[in-house]
């Protein structure tokens, strides 16, 4: 593919962007605003990338011309063939950051997320994955420099949790979590077992783009909202008062419920912006069942009862079966080590994007 003219594209687009964010009645429109600014510093670096790539190019040129004309300088040749060999590996990886840029960005990417985290088969083993789960993307958030809030959790008896619920906030957050959702299967040996046998657990997790306003008009004769007593061990103060909030959707039967906050009003904000992601979601999950049939892989749609990966103790093994990736450090991994997951998740995901343009 010759992509001199696709920087060019960027460079022209780039230009027009310069324009309209100089004219102060842009700004009179925050949203239009924000948008701008995104596709602004995301065309700027590529456009740096852009240089860097057309400056590889001179360079492979220049050496190869080098080797071609001194041949018979034995030192001069293997200098000019190691930095050929420097210079394809830098345009192979430059050229496919060009090629990314071409996959028209997903508008949610750059939102905050609300993840869900749900103990499945298994019992109260599958509660202490969950918990598991929850500390790694905890772990993963902070080495990110992103920001947690709990949101609403039920805890089990062996300090696990039947379900949590919580928000990331920060840079790219969803762009990058968004392929956690499904099914998470843990193979291990649990801790109430008292002859060593392996047993198989599972835990759900969903990822939800945190919703605006303007992507989810509720009505609000549509919801039911009810005031109870938080649930959970006793001498909390959040248990102290009746400051959980319960909130209904009618049409769509949607229950959402939040207690993480000793007052009301904030619990009932927290509850919203739930149950806005969850119909945002599900609205989504509707769009894309159209095109479904046109998509020859699914990777990280959010689809719930999709196993995609296996965690396996014994083995120090952690399998992703969407791309069929094995890693052998699932210490690491447990521990909020997971971009060797989710960087090959991302390219798969952009290539099989920027195939479907048919460039």
């Amino acid at each position: 593919m010759n992509l001199l003219p696709h920087i060019e594209k960027f460079r022209h687009r780039f230009a027009e962007l310069e324009t309209a964010l100089s004219d102060p009645k842009v700004f009179d429109n925050p949203q239009r605003a924000q948008e701008l600014s995104r596709e602004y510093s995301r065309l700027k670096e590529l456009i740096a990338v852009g240089d860097s790539y057309k400056k590889t190019l001179a360079d492979l040129e220049e050496n190869r011309s080098l080797l071609k004309n001194e041949s018979s300088d034995l030192e001069m040749a293997q200098m000019a063939r190691d930095e050929i060999a420097r210079l394809e590996a830098e345009e192979k990886k430059l050229s496919q950051q060009i090629q990314f840029g071409l996959v028209p960005p997903n508008r949610t990417d750059s939102r905050n997320t609300i993840i869900e985290i749900r103990a499945g088969a298994g019992g109260s083993e599958s509660a202490l994955f969950a918990a598991d789960l929850y500390r790694m993307y905890s772990r993963y958030a902070e080495a990110h420099g992103w920001k947690i809030e709990s949101m609403d959790s039920s805890p089990s008896d062996l300090g696990g949790f039947k379900e949590i619920v919580f928000s990331v906030m920060g840079t790219d957050v969803f762009k990058r979590l968004k392929y956690e959702s499904g099914v998470h299967r843990v193979q291990r040996v649990p801790a109430t077992e008292a002859q060593g046998r392996i047993h198989t657990s599972t835990a759900t997790v969903a990822v939800l783009p945190e919703a605006e306003e303007v992507d989810i008009e509720i009505k609000p004769e549509d919801i039911e909202i009810n005031r109870c007593r938080a649930s959970g061990k006793g001498g909390q103060g959040v248990n102290t008062t009746d400051s959980a909030v319960q909130i209904q959707h009618k049409p769509s039967g949607l229950i959402v419920r939040c207690a993480d906050e000793r007052s009301q009003h904030k619990n009932r904000e927290k509850a919203m912006k739930v149950l806005r992601s969850r119909l945002l979601e599900a609205k989504t999950a509707e769009e894309n069942a159209k095109y479904a049939a046109h998509r020859k892989q699914q990777v990280g749609t959010g689809e719930r009862n999709e196993k995609i990966r296996t965690y396996n103790f014994p083995q120090n093994r952690v399998t992703d079966h969407r791309i069929e990736l094995t890693l052998y450090n699932l210490a690491n991994v447990i521990e909020g080590e997971i971009d060797p997951l989710i960087d090959p998740l991302m390219t798969n995901d952009m290539e099989e994007k920027l195939a479907a343009l048919k460039l």
